[in-house]
Order: structure tokens, then sequence, then C-alpha cells
């Protein structure tokens, strides 16, 4: 759909509802909440503990309650704008909002998030299947099987292309279904690990266990804490397209989709968090499944349900990079298979220099999560609200837009401290890094 294109009204109890005119909603409730919910579940996951090592688990949950019930509301103010104007795209809300510089900044936003998410997603295949490869076969001398840098550039070619390179994104609901199942039994399996370890502990003395373990931390680390959990849940690029394929679609109804599936994943966030965290505590790392061990089979399963899930899921989010650049190169374009494969392959290539060159995860999740994560969560979704709904349907000065205006500033001064916390850590880290080159050359 380009800019020009209109909307049927449809009048339904003497109210007029937007309607949209290039898609017939035939996707049930509860395939929508699987697939919001896949879109929300991601290689974030895997850095929670992280998170939670560095703010304690009181401070932990406050911020995951926050940011759970702060994505919902954004949602709310997408489904209120996108019910005004009838536009199906996160990038059209821009156009319809600020004309082409607003298309352009929210196709270049989206663009970078889902970029630094499939980074994330390989980075993930690029640690974990060398560790699989040698725990599955012990005596192998290839070296090129057990390096990470070359089996991404396998997986992309095998596995990763070919579903990227389908017409429509629909066709991948069923390896999105998959996806999410092999994290649930992530949880699953990782869960007993930490229950084993801390049974006795929990029974010889459960106060002290309680009073040793929530507490509030603040450390040099703690900057990466909400770029982390704010990447855990960006699901807004989306929404829209959710919605338009929704049946019976209703304001109230996607929402309810959004809510439950925001419920769902953050208590799977939670218990993950917390189950890796009580088993490593303060030497957690960035990347969970580091900390296990690489010849346990039960893990190597894990490890391997993990790779499988993310795996699927870097052509999930291709798709939407791929329309952005569509929307902004060739708006006006049909289909073309030329341009379809094209894009597909740069975006993978692309990537792939990336992960490989990148060293730590946690650079990805900070990166991505100090910049666009926040940008699609707490800011744009407000300012499309309060530039779209009409005047005269919620003056400015209404409760509803000065409760947004109150949330977008507060919102900006948080985003703009984590860049600047995020910027001061990756100095310092690099000037420590440096000196202790110096040190040892010396």
């Amino acid at each position: 759909m380009t800019e020009g294109d209109t909307f049927l009204p449809n009048r339904s109890n003497g109210r007029t509802e937007t309607q949209f005119t290039d898609c017939n909603g035939k996707t049930s409730f509860g395939m929508s909440i699987l697939n919001l919910s896949n879109a929300i579940i991601g290689s974030g996951i895997l850095g929670l503990a992280y998170a939670m090592a560095n703010t304690g688990i009181i401070f932990f949950v406050i911020l995951l309650i926050l940011i759970a019930v702060l994505s919902a509301y954004s949602i709310h103010l997408l489904l209120e704008s996108a019910g005004v104007v009838g536009i199906r795209a996160y990038e059209q809300l821009g156009y319809h909002a600020f004309g082409q510089p607003g298309k352009i900044l929210a196709a270049c936003i989206i663009i970078l998030h889902n970029i630094g998410a499939m980074s994330s997603y390989l980075f993930i295949v690029k640690i974990e299947l060398p560790h699989i490869i040698q725990g599955l076969w012990p005596d192998i001398s290839d070296y090129w099987l057990v390096d990470g840098k070359y089996l991404i550039i396998i997986v992309s070619v095998i596995f990763i292309l070919p579903l990227a390179l389908m017409k429509q994104i629909g066709y991948l609901g069923y390896t999105s279904g998959f996806s999410l199942s092999c994290m649930v039994f992530f949880l699953i399996s990782v869960s007993p690990l930490s229950i084993r370890l801390h049974t006795t502990i929990i029974f010889m003395c459960p106060f002290c266990f309680i009073l040793n373990q929530c507490y509030l931390t603040t450390n040099s680390y703690t900057a990466f804490t909400i770029p982390i959990m704010a990447f855990a849940f960006v699901c807004h690029p989306e929404v829209l397209p959710i919605y338009t394929e929704l049946k019976n679609p209703s304001k109230k109804r996607m929402q309810t989709v959004a809510n439950i599936s925001i419920l769902v994943m953050s208590v799977m966030y939670l218990l993950t968090a917390i189950f890796g965290y009580l088993t490593f505590y303060g030497n957690v790392e960035s990347e969970l499944l580091e900390m296990y061990s690489k010849k346990d089979i039960l893990i190597l399963c894990v490890r391997l349900a993990v790779l499988i899930a993310v795996t699927l899921t870097v052509p999930v989010v291709l798709f939407p990079i791929r329309r952005a650049i569509l929307q902004l190169l060739f708006p006006d374009k049909p289909f073309h298979w030329v341009r379809h494969i094209s894009i597909a392959v740069c975006l993978l290539f692309l990537v792939n220099l990336l992960v490989i060159f990148v060293a730590k995860i946690r650079d990805i999740f900070g990166f991505i999560g100090a910049t666009s994560a926040p940008s699609l969560i707490f800011i744009l979704p407000g300012i499309f609200y309060i530039c779209i709904v009409p005047k005269d349907k919620e003056p400015l000065k209404s409760r509803p837009k000065i409760q947004v205006r109150i949330r977008q500033n507060v919102s900006s001064i948080a985003v703009m401290t984590g860049r600047w916390n995020f910027l001061n850590y990756t100095i310092l880290m690099e000037n420590s890094e440096n000196e202790m080159r110096i040190h040892s050359s010396i």
C-alpha cells in the first residue's frame, strides 16, 4: 500500500469505523497471540539474567513491570492512531504525522533496530553452534567446522536465505510457531538446573536466602540494563500487520492480544532471569548459555533449541527491513523478484559482516537498546498519537494528550540518560582495554 491509497468507511451502530481495503482478516485470536509473542521474544531473553545481576532482583522486577506496561500503552497509542487514519504500517504512520521526513525517520529506526535484532540472533549462532558441534563430535579436526565466523555464513546461506526469499511473511507462520516452542523448551530445561542448586539452601534457611538475594545493585554495568530490557519488548513494527490480519478486528480485541502476549512474555522473561541469575549470581555473562556446561547432553539440547529458534526468527525480522527499504526507495513500484532477492542478499551480507567483527553480544543489546528500541516503544507512538488524533476529537489540553506529553518528556530524559551512560561506559571500557594491552606488551 502506498501513501495515496484510500480506505473504506464502515458504519456500525451509528459509528464510522476505518477499515483497510487491502486485507481481509483471517487469523484467529489465539494465532494472533502466538504471532505477536514470537515477535516479542528473541535473543534478548538471554541477556536478562545479566541485567538482573547488575540491578538486583527487586529493581529488575520493577523495571520489568514498568517497561511491560509502557510497551502495552505504546501499542494502545499505535492502535488509536491507526484507527483514525486506517494506516497499517509503522512507517506510514510517520508519513501521515510528518510527511516524507516522518516516513524516512520511522523506516530508518525500524531498519536499525531489526538489523540489530538479526545481528543478535546470528551472534548466538556464532557462539553456540561450535559448542554443539564439539559436544556431538569431540574428535572433530576440521577447524572451519568449529569456527563461528564460517558457521554463520553457512547457516545464512543454507537455512536463512531460502526462508527470507519467500514472497509473503505469512508463509513463515509454521516456522515461527516452532521457534516459540523451542524458547519454551529452553525455559523448561534451564529452570530445574537452578532449582536443584538452591533447594537445599532454601529449605535450610529461607529467610537468609531471601535476605541475601533480594537487593538493589548499582555498578558500571547497570547502564546496559534498561537498553537490554527495552530491546526484549520491542514488537511494535509487527503490531499493525497482525492487527489487519486479525479475524473480526477491533482496537479492543487487538489490545487484548497485545496485553496477553506481553503478560506471558513478561512471566517468561522473569523466570528466565531469576533462574539464570540464581544459578551464577554476579558471574553471569551477557549471553546466558555461555555459562553452562559444554558437554552436558541436556544443555546441548537446550543450546540446539535456542539455536533453531533464533535461526528461524531471522527471516521474520528481515521482512520489515526489506519492506521499509522498498517504501523508501521504490514506493510506487510493483513487486519484482530481482529487488526482493537483492535486498535480502545484501542485508544478510551486511549482518554477517557485523556479527563477525563485533566481539560481545552485550554491545549489540546495549547499542540497539539505547537507540532504536526506546524510540519504537517510548517516543514515536506518543508523537504519532499527538499529531494524528484530530484536535476536535482530543484537544492538546485534553487529559489523554497531557498524559502522553508527560510520558514523552520523562521517556526522552530516560532515553538520553541511557544513551549518555552507554556512550561513557563504552569509552571507559575501550580505554581500559587499551591500557591493559599496553601493560601486557610492556
